[in-house]
């Protein structure tokens, strides 16, 4: 278990993790460093065996879906011109490229990455938990407490991105 935790933080992981098409899925880029291996290692390897990532497993990005995730995440590392667009793979994607990528760096990656899912997973239930409790007590007490309930669900939202605004801000005079 140590080897595991000192080969990669979890941390490093739960920020690979975008939502896509509806699924909470891990980018081929994002999946070469960790398992560090050559991008054309990877998608070879799934390609070798294609019958083992149907569309519910691993799907290719849209030209316009690869637009968007580089606008919303501006790093350094997505720089530069690309021959095709990453791959993003679903949980179950993940789970099987351990059975083709057969290096023990590999399946430790994997099996952090499984654990981060599994964390998410979780979290997701406590807050959806938690929100049906709160309605639950809204309807069992009064109007007054309605501020209350209210700023209690404004907290449980999650932080709205910061966008700067583009172009030169003039002052007026």
């Amino acid at each position: 278990m140590k080897q595991t935790q000192s080969l990669i933080q979890g941390s490093l992981i739960d920020n690979r993790i975008y939502v896509l098409r509806r699924e909470r899925v891990m980018l081929s880029t994002d999946l070469e460093r960790l398992y560090q291996v050559a991008p054309r290692v990877l998608v070879q390897a799934v390609k070798r065996n294609a019958e083992r990532f149907p569309e519910d497993f691993m799907f290719q990005l849209s030209p316009e879906e690869f637009r968007n995730l580089k606008s919303q995440i501006v790093t350094s590392s997505w720089g530069g011109l690309r021959r095709a667009t990453p791959y993003a793979f679903t949980e179950q994607g993940v789970a099987m490229l351990s059975s083709v990528l057969r290096s023990k760096r590999a399946v430790l990656v994997n099996i952090e990455i499984m654990r981060t899912f599994v964390r998410l997973r979780r979290l997701l239930a406590s807050h959806e938990d938690l929100a049906r409790k709160l309605a639950a007590l809204e309807r069992k007490y009064d109007v007054q407490f309605r501020v209350v309930f209210d700023a209690i669900r404004d907290l449980m939202k999650p932080p709205e991105p910061k966008r700067r605004p583009m172009g030169f801000r003039r002052d007026e005079e």
